[in-house]
């Protein structure tokens, strides 16, 4: 998108805002990628609205992430990921959703650059392209219902969100589910549930599941996350050695039950915590 298309943030000053004690703080006028200080009579003059600094950091994370955006968009067309079915909606989700919002306050400026951020307890938030193609690849429905193991900051969470009919998501650090749980439902997202636990053992209760993401490297795919795959069900996992790189993995499951995979490419994650580690690797399960 070309920068001379964006709209500016230049409102005309009503009669609220000349009486508004708004009018009378800091003042800065909002274009696209410049922000300009400006007095409050040469303001009026040129018919312009005073904006607060809640509103130019509001516009400035708009401007960040629809340069993020469009970044992601060449990125997953360059990898081959082109099924505007599957792409549009997700890219409409990415760039609606306000990462800065579920990522740690002294890092919040860093919110819109593509990569992992830490949110602490040992924990990242994966960075938006990853998100995408995670998402991408499970082929999802407005129908579905999803489960993820990895809560994390709910980002993903609230990317899958209005994408399907129910989000259930499990997180093993206590503090983070907390957190994450509050924020989304702060924003609205009714159709996430976050729970507290490991996510080893699935979510039995809520079984079985259209489409599974797992945002942890595993030594394998627990055998009970395939069993709660619906027939015809769709899970990405990262899959791999501890210490080293995973596999980001598809598995299928057919309507006769079979299990078929797929190895999509490299990538790096935090690893899979919890009653995994004490668990050997199935034969023929990685």
């Amino acid at each position: 998108m070309a920068i001379e298309n964006r709209s500016q943030v230049h409102l005309p000053i009503t009669k609220e805002h000349r009486k508004s004690r708004l009018y009378s703080l800091p003042y800065i006028v909002m274009s696209p990628l410049l922000l300009m200080g400006m007095s409050p009579t040469k303001a009026e003059e040129n018919n312009v609205q005073v904006l607060s600094s809640s509103q130019i950091e509001d516009a400035s994370f708009t401007e960040r992430r629809e340069l993020m955006v469009l970044q992601i968009e060449r990125q997953i067309r360059k990898s081959g990921y082109r099924n505007k079915r599957r792409l549009r909606p997700i890219i409409d989700a990415i760039r609606s959703t306000p990462r800065h919002l579920f990522v740690p306050e002294d890092i919040k400026a860093k919110a819109y650059d593509n990569h992992p951020l830490p949110m602490g307890y040992g924990q990242t938030i994966s960075d938006p392209y990853i998100v995408a193609i995670m998402t991408y690849v499970l082929d999802l429905e407005p129908g579905d219902k999803v489960l993820e193991i990895g809560t994390g900051s709910g980002y993903q969470a609230a990317i899958l969100s209005p994408l399907v009919n129910k989000v259930f998501t499990i997180e093993i650090v206590e503090p983070l589910a907390e957190r994450s749980s509050k924020l989304l439902q702060s924003l609205d997202y009714e159709n996430v549930v976050v729970r507290s636990g490991d996510g080893y053992q699935g979510w039995p209760a809520e079984a079985p599941f259209d489409a599974i993401i797992v945002t942890a490297g595993a030594s394998h795919v627990p055998p009970a996350l395939r069993d709660q795959l619906k027939p015809g069900g769709r899970m990405v996992i990262p899959v791999g050695d501890k210490f080293w790189e995973e596999n980001l993995t598809l598995i299928k499951k057919k309507k006769n039950g079979q299990i078929v995979s797929k190895q999509l490419g490299w990538v790096m994650f935090v690893d899979f915590t919890g009653e995994i580690a004490k668990q050997k690797v199935p034969q023929g399960n990685r």
